[in-house]
């Protein structure tokens, strides 16, 4: 008696599909979600030591922190409005990173491309549209921001000098010309007790989003984060700055044009920060002054390593940090420290996340290729 393959009498039992590639899909991309989490943790846990070490509640300045970041409508605006130079400012630190290098003088690059924007608008100020004076002084900004931190990427590259050092440098020699030509040649002769530039007239700042109190400075960070992403994760030039900094002698044996990458992705990063200084001023300060320096080029360097250089990921980070920012004027008027106890917190998360990374790849649990084979 034979049996016919056909034969509906016969049921063929087929093996369910495997849940592996599911479970490495879940498991690889869990690993930055969980130890980043975990480093937040750890880093609240230190500084509560360091809050009862002063004699105050941790509870209370946590709960302090979150009703001055995020407690009111009030509250959530002024968090995105310090979220946006963040989100700009953290780019300039990612964005090297994908080519292994650790960029952090992002803020010279701020308060030269507010200085930059500032000296554009005055000679339109008042005679050329809006929309184009606001457009060129955009440009202004990025272009000397991007000359500023490409600096460093040239020197890198071209020389051999260390980027991080070369970069932290340029930001101090940055801050000293900014107040030069503040207290100088771009000096209005009216701003007698803060020295800065001539005011940019109302209609020519940048105003903010219909309905909220947050100018427009944020849906720019956030478009910029979107483009970084889609820059490195869906072009060429992406891919193959991904694969010089994963091995520079083996990307030049391919022969990928690594000096190039370097000084491009250098110089992109510096627009993105001079972008963030153009911002501050006509959204924020009105004229370039002093104040351009308020160390959102430092901050952006947490927000960057925090969100593990993923430009997608610095837009939930940045707006964290910027509650935390936000939070800190509160926390000085009802428990009696000091504003820059906000800033102690963002160091003491720095160095805990800078610790967590050498934690990466050493679980088994988010490396599949250390899985048994299923059968």
């Amino acid at each position: 008696m034979t049996i016919e393959a056909n034969d509906p009498a016969i049921a063929i039992v087929e093996k369910p599909a495997s849940l592996r590639p599911v479970l490495e899909w879940i498991a690889r991309r869990a690993e930055p979600v969980v130890i980043g989490l975990a480093a937040i943790l750890i880093g609240l846990a230190l500084f509560s030591l360091f809050i009862l070490a002063v004699g105050k509640s941790p509870a209370t300045l946590f709960q302090l922190m979150y009703t001055g970041g995020f407690g009111s409508w009030f509250s959530v605006q002024n968090s995105l409005s310090r979220a946006a130079p963040l989100l700009l400012t953290a780019l300039c630190v990612a964005l090297p990173a994908r080519l292994g290098l650790v960029i952090i003088g992002g803020e010279g690059a701020v308060v030269l491309g507010g200085v930059g924007a500032a000296a554009m608008a005055l000679p339109l100020a008042g005679t050329a549209p809006v929309f184009l004076t606001l457009i060129l002084m955009a440009i202004a900004a990025m272009v000397v921001g991007g000359i500023w931190i490409g600096l460093a990427g040239f020197l890198r590259h071209y020389r051999g000098v260390n980027e991080t050092i070369s970069s932290l440098l340029l930001s101090y020699i940055a801050i000293a010309l900014m107040n030069q030509f503040v207290e100088g040649v771009l000096r209005d002769p009216a701003s007698l007790n803060k020295p800065s530039t001539r005011p940019l007239p109302a209609e020519y700042m940048l105003g903010n989003i219909p309905g909220m109190d947050v100018h427009w400075g944020l849906v720019i960070g956030i478009l910029a984060c979107m483009v970084s992403w889609i820059v490195i994760e869906a072009t060429s030039y992406g891919f193959a700055a991904r694969i010089a900094g994963g091995n520079v002698r083996a990307a030049q044996i391919q022969g990928l044009p690594v000096g190039k990458l370097i000084a491009g992705f250098t110089a992109l990063a510096g627009s993105f920060a001079g972008l963030a200084g153009m911002i501050e001023v006509a959204a924020v300060q009105g004229s370039a002054n002093a104040s351009l320096a308020a160390g959102y080029g430092y901050t952006g360097i947490l927000v960057a390593f925090l969100a593990r250089h993923n430009p997608l990921a610095i837009i939930p980070v940045a707006i964290l940090l910027g509650g935390i920012d936000a939070s800190g004027g509160l926390i000085q008027r009802r428990m009696g420290l000091p504003d820059a106890t906000v800033l102690v917190l963002q160091g003491t998360l720095f160095i805990v996340i800078l610790f967590c990374e050498t934690f990466y790849s050493r679980f088994k649990i988010f490396n599949p290729d250390l899985w048994k084979r299923s059968l």
